[in-house]
């Protein structure tokens, strides 16, 4: 390598290399009037300065293009620069929430390289003092091209589970819907009714934790969420907590075990062979299990589950938990349960579910209303229908075909759910209310201030502040569930295993179309502008109009 201002001449050239302060110039010598100079290419002049030790300076190509212009067609001598020499060096980068830094490398080019307490010093004085990974810091240092490296990591923090409730038999129904991140809930055959008996553990309670907090690259704590604690739900029927552990509850009776919402309870269970003029009417505290069919007429009301092993015909059902009918239900029987509802087949039946309605064959001008899914043709992909009358839900409607040619309009609507819309409205209400009481205590507290009053009112007030703060956020965080949930109504879809025909009208929410030709197997749903669109099995995507 060339010390400042000594030349390389090259012998068979009229061309020499010399280094001033960083940097290296080609000195070109002038030639006579008409003389041409020898042949030069571009990697003739970078091989001399990979020969005189220039090989990692940035070569600038813009200049070895001048030098071989003013070489080719000017007699006149020149210098041009051709290389430089640059130090390591590096930008500092923080991530927005300080969780991340990293560092752009840029490698040396003939200079000084990086060290790493270089690096070290740059995140300090970037205030990066925390999460700091030796390794890649060392990496950086050895880097030979331009790269971003993280260098530190932070700590985020891990809030806290809420309570929870954990259910200890194997044997338990459980009442409380599970809902997937697509906003369906599975559904579940009921089976036969299961027992307990005293003293048999039902549910264990786990506290609420308070989370573990974190720590950002620059330092700083990050506060964990604490989970949201709660006790066993009051009043729960036929259990009582352990004696050994207050945090378990076992049965106090015999019976069927029930999860329900932060508890379980233990209701009564009826064993029948049929509900007929014989029987009477039955309103019962409890499940139910009816092994032949319900006669029109009569009326089966329970707070439990109903399992029918047989048909129901003109009668009237309501169930606190499942309703589940082995044969059909028709002939204008009326059922309601809060939780998911189930037969074989269905004709001229008013049904609506909490949850779900399965339907295993064909569902013939029926009313079907269920908050989150209408399932027919469950058992029979090949024969089951979905013909006449309403099926409304939620989130999903789905159907081998859905209408026929030889019977009236099929209406099919999906993407509503009244009670989210009205628990929303609710809490609505709640948060202005909670928004006033807060103005009111923090005018009540600033007058309180002002008069330099210090006693017990002072302090009461602020203690309601502190109450109500606290509850709004419940509300509020309560409020921004449901809206995720409200807004899942958005992917609702109404799927056909094999064909539309006939007389069909579909509707999302408030977007209503009467399909005016047959469509095949495929689905129906929202597209990205909200507009009904039908995407066929290949997944090809047409709007309906």
């Amino acid at each position: 390598m060339l010390q400042t201002g000594e030349q390389m001449p090259c012998a068979t050239l009229a061309l020499a290399l010399t280094a001033h302060e960083g940097t290296v110039r080609a000195v070109v010598a002038p030639v006579a009037a008409g003389e041409e100079r020898p042949a030069l290419s571009a990697a003739a002049v970078r091989g001399l300065l990979a020969q005189a030790g220039y090989a990692d300076w940035e070569v600038l190509d813009s200049a070895i293009a001048l030098l071989l212009a003013h070489w080719a067609n000017q007699p006149e001598g020149c210098e041009v620069e051709l290389a430089v020499q640059h130090d390591a060096h590096f930008d500092v980068g923080v991530a927005l929430d300080a969780l991340q830094a990293w560092v752009q490398v840029y490698p040396a080019r003939g200079g000084k390289a990086l060290q790493p307490a270089e690096v070290v010093q740059g995140l300090h004085d970037a205030g990066v003092v925390y999460g700091m990974d030796a390794a890649a810091v060392q990496q950086a240092c050895q880097a030979t091209s331009a790269l971003q490296l993280e260098v530190a990591r932070g700590q985020p923090a891990v809030n806290g589970h809420d309570a929870l409730f954990e259910v200890l038999v194997n044997t338990v129904h459980d009442r409380r819907p599970t809902v997937d991140e697509h906003g369906m809930i599975d559904f579940r055959e009921l089976g036969s009714i299961p027992f307990v008996t005293p003293g048999t553990p039902l549910m264990r309670r786990v506290a609420a934790s308070a989370g573990t907090p974190g720590m950002d690259v620059r330092g700083n704590p990050i506060m964990a969420q604490s989970g949201r604690d709660y006790e066993f739900a009051s009043p729960l029927k036929g259990v009582r907590p352990s004696a050994d552990d207050p945090n378990v509850l076992e049965a106090d009776t015999k019976g069927q075990p029930v999860a329900v919402e932060r508890g379980m309870v233990v209701e009564d269970a009826l064993s029948l062979e049929a509900v007929n003029l014989d029987s009477g009417n039955i309103d019962f505290d409890g499940s139910i299990e009816i092994k032949g069919d319900v006669l029109a007429g009569m009326r089966v009301q329970v707070s439990g589950n109903i399992v029918i092993g047989g048909t129901v015909e003109g009668a009237h059902l309501v169930a606190g938990g499942d309703i589940q009918v082995r044969g059909g239900i028709i002939a204008g029987t009326t059922v309601q349960a809060e939780g998911q509802v189930a037969c074989k087949f269905t004709e001229n039946a008013h049904i609506t579910a909490g949850t779900v309605i399965s339907v295993d064959d064909m569902a013939m001008q029926s009313q079907l209303y269920a908050l989150n899914q209408v399932l027919v043709g469950v058992k029979s992909t090949q024969r089951g229908r979905l013909v006449g009358g309403t099926a409304r839900a939620a989130m999903l409607v789905r159907a081998p075909q859905i209408g026929s040619n030889m019977s009236g309009v099929t209406a099919v609507q999906v993407g509503i759910n009244p009670l989210l819309d009205s628990q929303l409205a609710d809490l609505q209400a709640q948060i202005a209310k909670l928004n006033t009481h807060l103005g009111s205590l923090t005018k009540i507290i600033h007058t309180l201030k002002t008069n330099d009053e210090k006693s017990s009112t002072l302090q009461q007030a602020q203690a309601s502040l502190l109450q109500a703060q606290r509850k709004l956020a419940g509300v509020l965080r309560d409020k921004t569930e449901l809206e995720q949930q409200l807004a899942l109504c958005l992917q609702a879809k109404i799927e056909v295993g094999q064909e539309i025909q006939g007389s069909v009208t579909i509707a999302f929410g408030k977007r209503v179309r009467r399909l005016e030709q047959p469509y095949g197997a495929g689905r129906f749903e929202l597209d990205a502008e909200g507009a009904i669109a039908h995407i066929d099995r290949r997944g090809a995507s047409s709007p309906v109009v």
